[in-house]
């Protein structure tokens, strides 16, 4: 019988120790990667409506663009193909399907369909302009917190603010309304190589003297403040939370053995804030990797915590991967760390893909919901509603009666709504026509 020598069973200890499985798990304190993607059905729910809000918007700005307000159906439906690639017919059937939306009526002259919003449409339009001016200081805040992302250089080009300016909540004529605004905060920085060039503009952080409470407060991530209610809660029972996030991993998502370990020693590694400046810091050791892989996740949880609807499209979040420092493998960066984001492919037609903070939402609502996402809401709202619950008899106006605000010719239908001071948003651009155009300005 063959007998084991002495000198095989500390080889062989020593080779297992050295494994890569071994290796991987026991000392490494990095999430494995190339994990697969687990649906949330919520998540993909909330995108699914959000289709038909942006099928809406669409079809909304080119009503506003109008001194009535309405357009004949043929009309928009050619529009619709031109420029959206939308099918035949789909229009029509659109229009349709959302009364509550859009009212088809026929013309009282012309004897055309005609299409106009409905009453309901344009009071969510003046709730979500009135949100949009209250809520203009905390979007000031928004934008000098995001500024400060860019801890190397505090500043951020012009173009990739305008195109995250509907996340933000900035109104459409920010860079009047608010960087020229508050020169106290913002600077405007033209590039004397290529004045002409929109990529070489830049809007920086100005740092006033004598600001630094407001400046502490500015640099506080808003994953330290969920800890610092878990510390006022829990006491000394937190101390294992002081660099944790908040994982909520989807329905179905298998959590092994090993992972389970690798995700514990993950949650205790120390990291760098997003808002420190770490070029000075020698970033070639082990542990610099994994804490600048950690600070990774903190600085895509805090820009998703400076949005309204904490959200965004990965491809928005990708036009700052230089600026503040984020993956160039984005999409698998985001989803070896499915617990703390949810990466939607739905809504978009494959298009876009929209990233989700997990902890901000629940059930497919916020959380916390704001002023301005809840009149963004009321769209959405409207669109679900059934056709057949459509008080058709409240909707059957003339041309020229109970809809004064679309009969103005010498001014746009939007500025009627709104009002004056309420031209804040144009819904053309925020109905998400800068997708054609994001690719352009992605670093």
């Amino acid at each position: 019988m063959w007998r084991r020598s002495p000198i095989q069973l500390p080889l062989l200890l020593l080779l297992l120790r050295q494994s890569p499985v071994s290796r991987s798990f026991s000392q490494s304190t990095s999430i494995p990667k190339n994990l697969q993607r687990v649906r949330d059905h919520g998540f993909d729910n909330v995108m699914e409506a959000e289709k038909k809000v942006r099928r809406a918007l669409q079809l909304q700005s080119y009503l506003l663009s109008q001194p009535s307000g309405s357009l004949p159906v043929s009309q928009l439906d050619a529009l619709a193909r031109r420029y959206h690639a939308i099918g035949p017919d789909e229009t029509g059937h659109f229009l349709l399907k959302h009364p509550h939306v859009f009212h088809v009526f026929d013309h009282p002259v012309q004897r055309l369909l005609w299409v106009r919003l409905t009453p309901g449409a344009a009071l969510r339009l003046r709730q979500e302009s009135d949100a949009l001016r209250s809520m203009l200081p905390d979007a000031v805040r928004r934008l000098r917190k995001l500024l400060l992302l860019a801890a190397s250089s505090r500043r951020l080009r012009l173009e990739h603010i305008r195109l995250v300016r509907h996340d933000l909540g900035l109104p459409d004529d920010f860079l009047q309304s608010v960087v020229l605004a508050n020169p106290s905060f913002f600077r405007l920085v033209v590039s004397s190589d290529f004045p002409d060039d929109p990529r070489a503009h830049y809007v920086e952080f100005v740092d006033e003297p004598g600001d630094g409470n407001d400046l502490a407060e500015l640099t506080t991530c808003a994953i330290e403040r969920i800890r610092e209610l878990q510390y006022r809660e829990r006491g000394a029972d937190a101390e294992d939370s002081r660099f944790a996030f908040l994982i909520n991993f989807p329905p179905g998502f298998k959590i092994g053995k090993y992972y389970r370990i690798a995700v514990w020693k993950w949650q205790r590694l120390p990291y760098w804030s997003p808002y420190e400046d770490v070029s000075g810091y020698d970033l070639r050791s082990l542990e610099a990797q994994r804490r600048t892989e950690k600070r990774m996740v903190a600085t895509i949880h805090e820009l998703l915590s400076l949005t309204v609807e904490k959200r965004m499209t990965m491809e928005r979040i990708a036009q700052f991967r230089q600026a503040i420092g984020l993956p160039k493998k984005l999409k698998d960066f985001l989803l070896q760390h499915q617990g703390i984001f949810y990466f939607s492919t739905r809504g978009h037609h494959g298009k876009l893909h929209t990233v989700f903070l997990r902890e901000a939402y629940h059930k497919g609502d916020l959380v916390e919901p704001n002023e301005l996402y809840l009149a963004r809401r009321k769209l959405c709202e409207l669109l679900l509603l059934s056709p057949k619950k459509a008080n058709l008899d409240r909707m059957l106006t003339s041309l020229g009666r109970g809809m004064d605000a679309f009969s103005d010719g010498r001014s746009g239908a939007k500025s009627k709504l709104i009002g004056d001071q309420g031209e804040q948003r144009s819904e053309n651009e925020d109905s998400g026509s800068d997708s054609d155009v994001e690719s352009q300005f992605v670093d």
